[in-house]
């Protein structure tokens, strides 16, 4: 009978070392899929980051022209308007010049109420 119980012994090591290797197999193919889908979740991340600043790039590319007609619209009127406004001065400079003396020399003081 000792026989027999040391085989019987023999025989449940012999199951559980090779569930062992079975749980051990299945453990590392876990970890390897893990992995793998990490991986690839990461890569389709990238591309979805990619393909959504490329998006973003052309938005903007298309707004910014218009801004940026806008603004050279504007930078034309406003030194238009410069070149009127310095134009205006120096025709009307000797009598700006006089207007002010004028008003800083002969002052007529008035009361105030």
């Amino acid at each position: 009978m000792s026989a027999q119980n040391s085989t019987g012994i023999q025989t449940l090591l012999d199951a559980e070392r090779e569930a062992s290797k079975i749980v051990q197999k299945a453990r590392e193919y876990r970890t390897k899929r893990v992995r793998e889908a990490r991986d690839e979740a990461k890569k389709e991340i990238d591309a979805y980051r990619a393909d959504k600043e490329a998006e973003y790039k052309d938005f903007e590319a298309q707004h910014t022209q218009g801004n940026k007609a806008a603004e050279d619209e504007a930078n034309k009127e406003a030194d238009g308007k410069i070149a009127e406004i310095q134009e205006a001065g120096k025709a009307n400079q000797d009598k700006i010049i006089k207007d002010l003396l004028s008003a800083v020399f002969d002052a007529h003081p008035a009361p105030v109420s």
